[in-house]
């Protein structure tokens, strides 16, 4: 039941044929993206093998500052990622998703591995490295549909903004319903996907442990648990992402600040 059967060199890249569907649906259209295609299959092959080669050593080493150093750099890969796609200031905005994504993995890793799982040693590479690369996978989708959605609420309904800031004089309720537009948008096909687990799609976490040997039950169990930390982890880092992201948006005067861009996008607009 162990025995996996293995994928040969040969086999990959026949399956990788299957990706020139989405490319000549996106040259036919016209869609730029074939491009972005390329690069992020490069990157994520690349990354994927790089992991079979260091893993078994991070795995076999299971040091606690190794493994913590490892989910730092998935945070700061995640946060260089979000700032890229929603097309905003690196310099100005990075730092403040570098820090609600620390400190959201730190609740969601804080609260499953130490009192939901209750491993003995916390810091166990096997549980707390695939947590978090899960957790923070899926947040980057989410936080980026949700900031783009808030961002450009703010630049495109500014009247509206203003209106409630004046009526009101309360900041926090004049930016309520940008913020609850980028939760709806975020994290509403989340939700869906939750929705239809087991009656359409078999989640990727539940049908690996299975093909490793674990039982049914066992891999149920544990995809219950990722999801929720998925979930709870996708929110906080999302909503951490706009509140931190304010205290650059808005000037003393709570002003709206104009949303800079960076260069890729400037490049963009020209065009």
């Amino acid at each position: 039941m162990n025995d996996m059967a293995d994928i040969g060199f040969f086999d990959l890249v026949l399956g990788s044929v299957i990706l020139l569907v989405p490319v000549l649906v996106f040259l036919y259209y016209r869609v730029r993206l074939v491009k972005d295609i390329f690069i992020s299959v490069a990157r994520m092959v690349i990354q994927l093998f790089l992991v079979a080669l260091y893993m078994e050593w991070i795995f076999e080493m299971n040091n606690p500052w190794i493994n913590s150093l490892w989910v730092l750099i998935m945070v700061l890969v995640g946060a260089g990622t979000i700032v890229y796609r929603v097309r905003i200031n690196w310099r100005i905005f990075l730092l403040p998703l570098i820090m609600a994504g620390t400190l959201s993995m730190a609740i969601i890793d804080g609260f499953f591995i130490g009192a939901v799982i209750r491993l003995d040693y916390f810091f166990d590479a096997r549980y707390f490295i695939p947590i978090s690369g899960m957790v923070l996978g899926n947040s980057i989708n989410h936080n980026i549909v949700g900031l783009t959605a808030y961002f450009e609420g703010l630049s495109i309904r500014k009247e509206l903004y203003y209106f409630i800031l004046t009526n009101n004089g309360s900041r926090k309720k004049a930016i309520r319903p940008y913020i609850q537009e980028a939760l709806v948008k975020g994290l509403n096909p989340l939700i869906a996907n939750m929705s239809v687990i087991g009656l359409i799609s078999l989640p990727g976490m539940m049908t690996g442990q299975i093909l490793g040997g674990a039982s049914p039950a066992t891999a149920i169990k544990y995809q219950v648990m990722i999801m929720f930390a998925i979930f709870a982890g996708c929110t906080m880092i999302l909503i951490l992402s706009v509140l931190s992201s304010n205290f650059f948006v808005f000037d003393p005067y709570d002003n709206i600040r104009p949303i800079r861009y960076n260069e890729s996008d400037r490049k963009i607009k020209k065009k």
